[in-house]
């Protein structure tokens, strides 16, 4: 439904007004792309929650190799946005940090501990 920046922005700024608790479900790599999140959901008092998930590039395109048409992405583009991470920090705002890993194909959540 929202497949571009704008239109996700558009439904942010709508769950704010609404004081609708809210996910960014998207690929935010660096500070800067998470920044203006924070900032806007900060604002209006939000509190703001980060999932870190586990980044093995090399797992990353298997998982993508088995995609199919428009959800497939190139491996190009893992690889570009694998090379902008930077690891979270509660300095950049969050109240609360999570680790994500996928462990025997389910989800595993832990809590930050500042260190992969």
């Amino acid at each position: 439904m929202l497949r571009t920046r704008h239109r996700e922005r558009l439904l942010m700024n709508a769950c704010i007004e609404a004081k609708q608790p809210f996910a960014i479900d998207n690929t935010n790599p660096s500070a800067k792309d998470r920044a203006g999140y924070i900032e806007a959901a900060k604002a209006a008092g939000f509190e703001i929650v980060g999932y870190y998930f586990q980044s093995n590039i090399g797992e990353a395109i298997a998982r993508n190799s088995t995609r199919t048409g428009s959800d497939r992405v190139p491996p190009k583009g893992i690889a570009g946005t694998h090379k902008r991470l930077e690891l979270p920090s509660l300095a950049e705002g969050f109240d609360i940090l999570k680790y994500v890993m996928i462990k025997d194909g389910k989800f595993v959540v832990k809590d930050w501990l500042n260190e992969i």
